[in-house]
């Protein structure tokens, strides 16, 4: 009884998360367009972000919790999922195109911030403290300030497309405090009964964090790929997904690690070279032809089941 109990807490924590996302990005994406500011910014930073929203608000209420092998696996399971199932799947579904900049930039400062992580980690006592944070931190703003400088040259950054619908005021303003709460609540939610269910079963919060709840906050992601390939527009999905695990890395770790130390447990050694690895198979998968095939999606997907089998052993 107590089991599904927790993970009917599990699934509401996730469903708030993902729609207190949804709507926190949207009326904020409005706020700014009411206010003038143009749509390629609010793109580039509150839209980018809002996919990391999930994330962010599992990983700092498990470092404050104290649960802080939730953080970790949260966010390098998420980046390995991202890479491996989602645009795995999405390939399979539809052949993926990839532009010449996330080639070239993009996916290669993916390894370079998860090296950095993996480095930061496994030195001194195993945890990232106040100052990994600020020099995560940095380099965010110094990829945020990347994207602008290649938006600004009309280098073929995609630039997100908002509805043109009028909104009152009050909405906007609904729509970000109610996203906001919804977010709050449900990591709260998902991270103690992710907690609980770890010691029902006898899980490390390390391995709960990797699978379940890397997959519920990952949700947004796999959703927006998936559809995007039934669609017949999975050209976006590479650039969401290596957006997205910048953005976990940088914003989220970085600013769990502003906030309260976190502990990074040896064991992540593994995890953190999975996570550089699968992103190295997508750069190799897509490095000539700027295309990730039905076969690299195959070969993504055969990737996460091995690893997944590791985790299981």
């Amino acid at each position: 009884m107590e089991v599904a109990v927790q993970i009917g807490l599990l699934a509401l924590g996730f469903v708030l998360l993902v729609k207190g996302a949804d709507w926190f990005v949207e009326g904020a994406s409005k706020v700014a367009e009411k206010f003038g500011i143009p749509q390629l910014v609010i793109g580039l930073t509150i839209v980018a972000m809002g996919t990391s929203l999930p994330e962010a608000a599992v990983s700092v209420s498990a470092a404050l919790k104290g649960s802080a092998e939730i953080t970790i696996g949260n966010i390098v399971g998420s980046n390995i999922l991202n890479v491996l199932l989602i645009l795995g799947l999405t390939a399979v579904i539809a052949p993926i195109a990839v532009q010449k900049t996330t080639v070239k930039y993009e996916i290669p400062f993916v390894i370079l911030v998860t090296a950095v992580l993996l480095v930061m980690g496994c030195t001194g006592d195993y945890t990232l403290l106040f100052s990994d944070g600020l020099i995560l931190w940095a380099l965010m703003l110094g990829y945020l300030g990347y994207l602008l400088v290649i938006a600004k040259k009309g280098s073929g950054l995609a630039e997100e497309v908002l509805e043109d619908k009028p909104m009152p005021v009050w909405k906007m303003l609904l729509y970000i405090v109610l996203g906001g709460v919804m977010i709050v609540a449900g990591s709260d939610v998902a991270v103690d009964a992710a907690t609980e269910l770890a010691l029902i079963f006898g899980m490390s919060e390390r391995l709960i964090g990797l699978t379940i709840v890397a997959f519920g906050t990952s949700l947004p992601e796999l959703v927006t790929s998936v559809t995007a390939a039934i669609k017949g527009k999975a050209d976006i999905a590479v650039g969401n997904i290596v957006g997205s695990n910048i953005f976990n890395i940088l914003f989220v770790v970085g600013t769990s690690a502003l906030i309260t130390p976190v502990a990074y447990a040896p064991e992540f050694l593994t995890d953190g070279i999975v996570c550089i690895s699968s992103t190295v198979l997508l750069w190799i998968c897509v490095f000539k032809n700027k295309r990730l095939g039905r076969l690299g999606g195959a070969v993504m997907l055969l990737g996460y089941a091995g690893y997944f089998v590791y985790l299981m052993r």
